[in-house]
């Protein structure tokens, strides 16, 4: 049984200062393997976030079905883990009780809490930083919190939404290479969202690349280069030029149709 199968969805929305609907998501059909790592690869507005926000229940396909370990998604729920672009952490709390807040919400008293976050705590590389807050950390450390928070609900599913898009580049080459240990470390399946080709490559095990809005799924390839990646290899570069290819003609498709 595939992890996530997404069918025929649509989305639509209305704009209502100009009274028309806007067609954002155009029947994708995307099936997603236990333990997978996909990368949803596009361009700024071209609906892969809208997507992702179906698949976590957010959003609601205008038609079409989404369906998470054989279950349809009708709402959000705690089988699929969300990371935010920002971490969106609560600036009054620490790094401990940030990460187990669910666990609060659910009635688990203070020291269970911390002890239940402290292994993912640990996994996500912030062993003694438990009880500084969200305005001491860099904006990578904050991200890792993020990460950490949703694992410990131990989520079938782990969605990305350019988790990474804000930080300098040394930065993010360090968290690209944490969250593939992580996620080499504890088997989830991934969606991650990125416009950026390279994170894609050096990220998933599968490329899906959309096209611009309305969004459609325009190549989906499984991309099984042995990590950690280089990226000056051929195999990569060959990949990188499948994908830039499809990026020009996708241009030049839009400015024919300007």
């Amino acid at each position: 049984m595939a992890e996530i199968a997404i069918r025929n969805v649509t989305k639509t929305f209305h704009d209502r200062a100009r009274a028309r609907d806007i067609l954002a998501v155009d029947t994708v059909n995307l099936t997603i393997a236990d333990h997978d790592f996909v990368c949803l690869l596009g361009p700024s507005g071209c609906g892969k976030s809208t997507l992702l926000n179906m698949i976590a229940g957010f959003e609601k396909p205008s038609t079409g079905s989404i369906e998470v370990g054989g279950a349809r998604v009708e709402r959000p729920g705690a089988d699929r883990g969300v990371v935010f672009q920002q971490p969106t952490l609560m600036p009054w709390l620490d790094v401990a009780d940030n990460v187990a807040f669910h666990l609060k919400l659910k009635g688990v008293r203070r020291r269970g809490r911390r002890e239940q976050a402290q292994s993912f705590i640990d996994l996500v590389g912030l062993t003694g930083f438990e009880r500084h807050f969200p305005s001491e950390l860099s904006g990578g450390m904050n991200q890792r919190v993020g990460i950490a928070r949703a694992l410990l609900m131990n989520p079938r599913v782990i969605l990305m939404d350019e988790p990474f898009a804000a930080l300098d580049a040394q930065t993010k080459m360090e968290m690209q290479e944490e969250l593939v240990r992580i996620w080499e470390r504890i088997r989830c399946t991934i969606v991650f969202v990125t416009h950026s080709v390279d994170e894609a490559l050096v990220l998933g095990s599968r490329i899906a690349v959309m096209t611009r809005r309305p969004g459609r799924i325009r190549d989906d390839f499984a991309f099984d280069l042995p990590r950690p990646r280089d990226v000056t290899s051929p195999a990569f570069n060959d990949a990188k030029r499948r994908i830039l290819s499809l990026i020009r003609d996708e241009a030049a498709t839009a400015r024919r149709a300007a």
